[in-house]
């Protein structure tokens, strides 16, 4: 799976990248059929923002957005948003067909 990490109006620590690539391989492991994942890190006057987004085969993107006052507590704000989606996607895509039960 490939992961890209990109910061906006911002530096980020290699121990923030690290631990952005961790949580991205652990999203990843949860939906089999991952692609790619972005995380986009972003800085404003009060508060920081991580956008984290999931690109599966065969699926829509999920979005997690979480905001905080420092990029830690936003990215696990933004997995604590993405994850729900994550289940449910997977939910919905490992449920067995119907088949008809119609007599031709």
């Amino acid at each position: 799976m490939r992961i890209t990490i990109s910061a906006r109006h911002c530096e980020i620590t290699d121990t923030l990248k690290e631990r952005a690539t961790a949580l991205a391989e652990r999203l990843a492991q949860a939906s089999p059929h991952a692609l790619d994942a972005t995380i986009v890190f972003d800085a404003a006057p009060l508060t920081h923002a991580v956008e984290i987004r999931l690109h599966a085969r065969g699926r829509k993107v999920l979005v997690g957005i979480g905001e905080g006052a420092d990029h830690r507590t936003a990215l696990d704000r933004a997995e604590d948003k993405l994850r729900p989606q994550l289940e449910k996607a997977t939910r919905t895509r490992a449920r067995p067909r119907r088949t008809s039960t119609r007599n031709s």
